[in-house]
């Protein structure tokens, strides 16, 4: 053989490397890893994650890793230290075959050995029977030595033949008590020893593990990441014959081999081609479990060919640490494999999962989340999630004990493809909202002390194809945070409790998805206003805007799942949503339509009156709230006029009735022109003018939220003033405080019929200075009286108060007209009140006064 063939060679080394190094090197290359790392896995969809990484498809989908690893386990230290074993068995017999040094220093250097193929035929009670195909020949330029070269050509010239008989060789490993790693039973072999003469070797060997201790240390360590060179020590005694017939004796035979860890085969890449979860009927019995079916390819680039048997397997994940014992999840079961060198492998596998262990959903010590709960973080997460797939102990399928034993003591982590659930979530609302506003007296912690929001969340939610079993949801809980505009309003919070829910369940149709439907009730959901400008922007948004507000939300959800196997939590689950809110009509704010009732004033003092009363009010809106508490400014034309007040206040959607209020009319916080804006605003009101006023927050109205109320204050709300109902036969005559009136011409004096708005209350007229008017202009005569009189609640006439008559007025004449009938006249006053200490002068003008007109 030439120097370039040599160097072509993966076996060839140069002539000075000693005989063990060569060894080493041969068998160093054919270590190469011939599969990829799990970390180049694609995802089980067909899609390739950015980073490479295998994440699990689900928990049943760790049963098609376990197929794809039993392969792996042909590849491992087990196989690896067979196929080693029979590489090293047919070297040590064929350099070994003289005693003198020179001729076995010429075998150990010149000695070109190619494996070609290995095939494992058949699985025995007692180990493998392997088929081993290879290149053997003799290449005296690897000799460096002159001398030992010329002796060794000539010795092999002259011999020409060698042939072995049958012969066992036992390989240990040296740095772990020299346990007994396997043994391979070699055949009777015969080669050509003669200078570049090249034999074909093809026999069949019975390789059989040793101690089941030895091979699970080296695999957990390779596994681990511990194991750095593996160095392992050959043993036999090889009975040679030279020509074929010449006995050349029976010779002990003791070599060493180092691989290289980094040079092993690491687990293959594969691709999870199907994954298809159901519920499976239990046989001759009432109950179902999660059953999975699973495709697994991979590309077999080892020139090795295998028959696998039905194999079984656990299927586990970790515990709450590292440290804690694995927990079983499900069993899988592998179909029968065909491997064939460089050349796709198809794993089929079943996985059933029967029920969940209890230390698997219990909770970890110091934490929220269960083992099931990490593995779904990371798993949903995109992260890789690993399980551990590990032989079963007690297989029913008659798998070899040496087999089974090597299999169950070894668990091999398995990263496997996981999917985003970003997008699981098609969308996400919040309907029916019902807001309630702080507790002022709750403590700053409490969640009493925030905004609440009570509604239904409908959520539609995909259901991926490859789940096919039936779901049914109880119970959510969710951490959301809601924005406007982009710009964050606050923080709903949802998590506290599990939040109860049911579901209805869609099947996959020709132009859709299967698809789930949850709704679920909730109840006083803390909502955190963390921007007090963005809640102003949406109220005033809802008051003076036309178009439909929506408000975006971004939530992680957990939702507790019953299945076949159980109540499951699966927590993280992200989510996007909106909510529509709809804007008041432009003519909302006039709907309110305020009316007061029940009036009682239960403190005066000279410049206030406190005031009890019930409203009834229109919700113009679709939202309904309750109000602890809340404290807001009455204003008119700007002017600080008094405060109202409401506590437990329930505003309903639609009119709303005898809702209890308080407030204090006190126009002398405003300053002298507020005084006089107060008076004239009574006023107006008493003479049925249609007056308004301005609702303005403050700091202090929402005492809880002092911020809240500060942003509110830039929205001020004018509405009508609230109506007062006397009793009256048309709803005219119900705003008019002066119902008749009776004009005595004889004796210049006239009576009043006065309504009072109180009725718990009563009213003094300290003075009246009035002027009755017909046909709006014309006087008919001045009243000027200024002895106190009362008006309790309910009709009151007055006292005959003197008229003076403007005898030359068409008024006059018209009022002698109308002697023994009625008239109609219009009146004006400026009239003296007084209410407990409080006193006040309002002017009054009244119209269409029916007057009863007497002699």
């Amino acid at each position: 053989m030439s120097n370039s063939e040599a160097e072509r060679s993966p076996l060839l080394k140069p002539a000075g490397d000693s005989p063990s190094r060569q060894l080493e090197d041969a068998e160093t290359s054919e270590s190469t890893p011939l599969l990829q790392s799990s970390n180049a896995t694609p995802r089980y969809d067909g899609d390739d994650d950015g980073t490479r990484n295998g994440d699990a498809a689900s928990i049943a989908s760790v049963a098609a890793s376990a197929s794809s690893t039993k392969r792996t386990r042909w590849a491992s230290p087990t196989i690896i230290a067979m196929v080693v074993l029979a590489l090293f068995s047919l070297g040590i017999i064929i350099g070994a075959f003289f005693v003198p040094a020179a001729v076995e220093e010429y075998a150990k250097e010149a000695l070109v050995l190619e494996p070609t193929n290995l095939s494992l035929e058949s699985i025995t009670k007692d180990g493998v029977r392997a088929r081993i195909q290879a290149n053997v020949r003799l290449d005296g330029q690897r000799v460096r030595n002159d001398h030992i070269r010329r002796i060794g050509r000539a010795t092999t010239w002259l011999v020409r033949e060698l042939g072995t008989e049958h012969t066992r060789v036992n390989v240990y490993l040296p740095e772990y008590n020299n346990i007994l790693l396997g043994s391979a039973a070699i055949p009777p072999l015969k080669v050509s020893i003669v200078d570049g003469k090249n034999n074909a070797i093809d026999f069949v060997a019975d390789l059989v593990p040793g101690d089941a201790e030895g091979v699970r240390t080296i695999a957990n360590e390779w596994l681990e990441g511990r194991l750095d060179v593996l160095r392992l020590r050959g043993k036999a005694e090889i009975p040679l014959r030279a020509a074929g017939f010449i006995p050349l004796g029976t010779h002990s035979i003791s070599e060493s081999l180092s691989l290289e860890a980094n040079k092993l085969p690491k687990l293959p890449a594969y691709n999870i081609t199907k994954i298809d979860f159901q519920e499976e009927p239990i046989p001759g019995q009432d109950g179902k479990v999660m059953a999975a079916d699973v495709s697994i390819t991979a590309f077999n680039e080892f020139p090795v060919s295998v028959e696998v048997p039905m194999l079984r397997f656990d299927i586990l994940v970790p515990g709450c640490s590292p440290y804690d014992p694995y927990i079983l999840v499900a069993a899988a079961v592998t179909s029968p494999v065909a491997v064939r060198p460089h050349s796709d492998v198809v794993v089929n596998a079943h996985g059933l999962v029967q029920e969940l262990a209890e230390s698997l959903t219990r909770m970890c010590p110091g934490s929220e989340s269960s083992p099931l709960d990490l593995f779904f973080e990371k798993y949903m997460g995109g992260e890789a999630a690993t399980v551990f797939v590990r032989g079963q102990k007690k297989p029913d399928d008659g798998t070899p004990d040496w087999l089974t034993e090597i299999l169950s003591s070894i668990a091999v982590p398995v990263p496997f493809p996981g999917r985003s659930f970003d997008n699981l979530i098609r969308s996400f609302s919040l309907e029916d909202v019902h807001f309630t506003l702080p507790d002022p007296y709750a403590e700053p912690d409490d969640p009493d002390s925030q905004p609440q929001v009570t509604g239904t969340i409908i959520a539609i939610a995909a259901i991926p194809s490859e789940m096919n079993f039936g779901l049914n949801v109880t119970g959510v809980k969710a951490d959301a945070d809601v924005f406007y505009h982009s710009q964050k309003l606050g923080e709903l919070n949802l998590s506290d409790k599990w939040q109860k829910a049911n579901s209805t369940q869609y099947p996959a149709t020709k132009d859709g998805e299967a698809t789930l439907e949850i709704q679920s009730r909730i109840q006083d959901a803390p909502l955190n206003v963390t921007d007090s400008d963005v809640l102003t922007s949406i109220i005033q948004a809802l008051l003076f805007g036309t178009d439909e507000i929506v408000l975006d939300i971004k939530a992680k959800v957990d939702v507790r799942v019953e299945t076949v196997l159980g109540a499951l939590a699966v927590k993280g689950v992200p989510a996007e949503g909106k909510i529509p809110l709809k804007p008041i009509p432009r003519d909302g704010l006039g709907s309110i339509a305020p009316q007061v009732g029940n009036i009682e004033v239960i403190e005066t003092t000279p410049q206030s009156l406190s005031i009890k009363a019930t409203v009834n009010i229109t919700n113009p809106t679709p939202y309904s709230a309750y109000i602890p508490y809340i404290n807001i400014h009455v204003l008119c034309n700007g002017s600080l006029l008094g405060e109202a007040r409401a506590e437990n206040l329930d505003f309903k959607t639609g009119h709303n009735v005898n809702l209890a209020v308080s407030a204090t009319w006190n126009p002398s916080l405003g300053g002298t022109e507020s005084v006089q804006t107060g008076r004239d605003l009574l006023s107006q009101y008493l003479s049925g003018y249609n007056t308004s006023i301005t609702l303005k927050t403050h700091r202090g109205s929402i005492p809880a939220l002092p911020l809240l109320g500060e942003a509110l204050s830039k929205l001020n709300i004018t509405v009508s003033a609230p109506k007062i109902n006397l009793p009256g036969r048309d709803e005219d005559e119900q705003t008019h405080f002066i119902r008749d009136a009776t004009f005595h011409i004889f004796s210049s004096t006239a009576t009043f019929l006065l309504i009072s708005p109180l009725q718990h209350n009563t009213l003094y007229i300290e003075r009246v200075n009035a002027t009755a008017l017909y046909n709006h202009t014309e006087p008919v005569g001045q009243i000027f009286y200024e002895l106190p009189f009362a008006a309790p609640p309910g009709e009151t006439l007055t006292p005959r108060l003197p008229v003076e008559w403007s005898l030359d007025s068409v008024g006059y004449e018209r009022l002698k007209d109308a002697v023994g009938g009625k008239l109609k006249l219009d009146a004006k006053a400026t009239v003296g009140v007084r209410l407990g200490r409080w006193t006040e002068t309002v002017w009054y003008y009244g119209r269409g006064i029916g007057a009863s007109v007497k002699l």
